[in-house]
């Protein structure tokens, strides 16, 4: 028992006389100074000069326009430059249009709470029993019912059927 108190203690002494001082007091270092490069990236606001740039709709904001033609630009062939600029022009304003329909719409919703109670469902059960089963129904652009409208009628979907020719000799 008493040998193996020594080797214990012996063993003890050994690492400890190869393990470094500890010392409390951290060393104050011009490095330990520093923020690390990944604190300092972490630390930016890219968007501190102008908060809302990349907001919903901020395109507005920008100076974004369509590009003067030169003497150098493509203009295809068959329109003048007067032409090709005003068809850009066009384009460029309806898709400014489209843009500010679809701003128009941000953040506008239905509210579910408002869904429900309408359809009766916070009620009773009738909309189970209903076709939609309570959902909406989109309209669409076909008839998708099946039937067909006899009434209806498309130049391309009459076939004019020609005359069939007779052979050289009068036989078919």
């Amino acid at each position: 028992m008493k040998t193996s108190i020594a080797i214990t203690a012996a063993c003890i002494a050994s690492a400890s006389a190869f393990a470094p001082a500890n010392t409390n007091a951290r060393q104050s270092t011009q490095l330990a100074e520093k923020k690390s490069l990944f604190k300092t990236i972490s630390d930016m606001d890219l968007f501190a000069p102008v908060k809302d740039q990349n907001d919903y709709g901020a395109r507005g904001k920008k100076n974004v326009k369509v590009g003067e033609l030169t003497s150098r630009s493509y203009i295809p062939n068959g329109l003048t430059k007067e032409q090709y600029d005003a068809v850009r022009k066009n384009e460029k304003a309806k898709k400014d249009a489209n843009y500010q329909r679809n701003v128009s719409k941000a953040g506008k919703f239905l509210d579910y709470t408002q869904f429900y109670i309408d359809r009766g469902t916070d009620t009773g059960e009738d909309w189970q029993k209903s076709v939609t089963l309570g959902h909406r129904m989109a309209k669409t652009k076909y008839d998708w019912s099946g039937r067909k409208d006899e009434n209806k009628s498309l130049d391309s979907a009459v076939k004019k059927t020609a005359p069939k020719k007779k052979g050289i000799f009068g036989r078919k």
